[in-house]
């Protein structure tokens, strides 16, 4: 089964944190990627880009309306996902704890959601 992994922050106590903190804490996520992905059962992994460049594509009135994004009605925002084809959901909750935003970043709000992929379409 594979599962979507995103990586959520809060942006404002991201912001409020020191630069050499955020330095600090950005620094140990390499490692912690390398040993979620040396499993074996990434198949995508990623962080997002600038909040400033997203954009939302909406239905409006039989067109497609394009604004500045995200405009989600959360606290906490999308920084980055990962989907895992595991054999069960704790292989895929063992594996996404390996995730820095599992293990590190409290002070920024980091956190992971895991959900079960229902249909995944490979590209290529």
């Amino acid at each position: 089964m594979k599962y979507l992994g995103l990586a959520y922050f809060t942006p404002d106590k991201f912001a409020a944190m020191a630069p050499e903190d955020v330095k600090a804490l950005v620094g140990q996520c390499p490692a912690l990627d390398e040993k979620m992905r040396a499993t074996g059962k990434v198949r995508v992994s990623a962080s997002l880009g600038d909040l400033e460049r997203w954009r939302t594509l909406r239905p409006d009135g039989g067109k497609t309306r394009i604004t500045d994004g995200p405009h989600t009605e959360s606290k906490e925002v999308v920084g980055g996902l990962f989907i895992i084809e595991a054999d069960s959901e704790d292989e895929a909750l063992r594996i996404a704890s390996m995730h820095p935003a599992a293990q590190i970043g409290e002070a920024g709000g980091w956190a992971v959601e895991l959900i079960p992929l229902e249909f995944y379409l490979a590209a290529g």
